[in-house]
């Protein structure tokens, strides 16, 4: 019987990637993954952690990329406050590059090394905080933004694609009257479709920069480079590799997000009315 007295870090990392994973299958990359595959309590367990982890790293994200948004479309809507799709796309790919080099290029890069190492055969770091000083000791700084060119360019046109989608939506339901309301549920539907067309619009640079801030980026001369050679060695279809998971993840994920913000904002514009 456990001991439900035990305290477990949730930055302590055991190699239940490596663990979950089947002997002489491929090897577990992400730790949502190894919760399904992992048969031991205790491995479900310690890969929930991470699980949480990456969910902490998700909400970090996200508060920049609002805040960055609605600063920007706050100075972009016409006088009758409407936010055309155009401005909305501009809004969103500048909120989207903003966010790719504050948060999501340091923070993915670390990330993805931590995992890559876990699944090793020879693990070398300890747990997550000793992974981030073992990592910026040896390469510096530098090392935290490995494939900033493809992270920027993933960031940007996700964010770009799903508040255009999401513009035009609201745009298209509120027609002439952009005070009008709109239940919640509505904006979780409009959300899960923004997620969508983000995922297939930009699948191919989320795994070129998967590939870039890997362990293994030093096979590649840049980010041109990655695609090519995944392009010639693994052929097209492996620019959509894992689409349909992420498709289920994503759309979830946007329609809540977008309805958090939504009602977010409600709430701001009847406490800090302005004229």
């Amino acid at each position: 019987m456990q001991d439900r007295g035990t305290f477990i870090s949730p930055f302590f990392r055991p190699r239940c990637l490596a663990a979950a994973a089947p002997a002489g299958k491929t090897k577990l990359t992400h730790p949502g993954k190894a919760i399904l595959a992992a048969r031991e309590p205790a491995l479900r367990r310690h890969c929930h952690d991470q699980t949480v982890l990456s969910a902490h790293d998700r909400v970090s994200a996200a508060a920049p990329t609002f805040g960055v948004f609605e600063f920007l479309s706050n100075h972009a809507r016409d006088e009758s406050g409407r936010l055309d799709s155009t401005r909305g796309l501009l809004c969103g790919l500048g909120a989207g590059v903003l966010e790719a080099v504050l948060v999501v290029c340091p923070m993915e890069t670390v990330k993805v090394k931590f995992i890559h190492d876990q699944t090793s055969a020879k693990p070398k770091y300890k747990g997550f905080s000793h992974g981030v000083r073992e990592i910026v000791k040896a390469q510096g700084i530098r090392g935290t933004y490995q494939g900033l060119t493809a992270t920027v360019i993933k960031q940007g046109s996700n964010q770009a694609i799903r508040f255009f989608v999401m513009t035009s939506l609201k745009n298209w339901y509120k027609g002439d009257d952009p005070n009008k309301a709109m239940n919640p549920l509505l904006t979780g539907v409009f959300g899960a479709v923004a997620g969508a067309a983000s995922v297939f619009g930009n699948t191919p640079v989320d795994v070129v920069k998967t590939r870039m801030q890997g362990l293994e980026a030093h096979k590649y001369k840049s980010t041109l480079d990655c695609a090519l050679k995944i392009l010639r060695h693994e052929g097209l279809a492996a620019f959509y590799k894992g689409t349909v998971p992420r498709l289920g993840r994503v759309c979830l994920d946007v329609a809540i997000v977008f309805i958090i913000y939504e009602e977010v904002v409600k709430v701001l514009n009847v406490a800090w009315k302005t004229d």
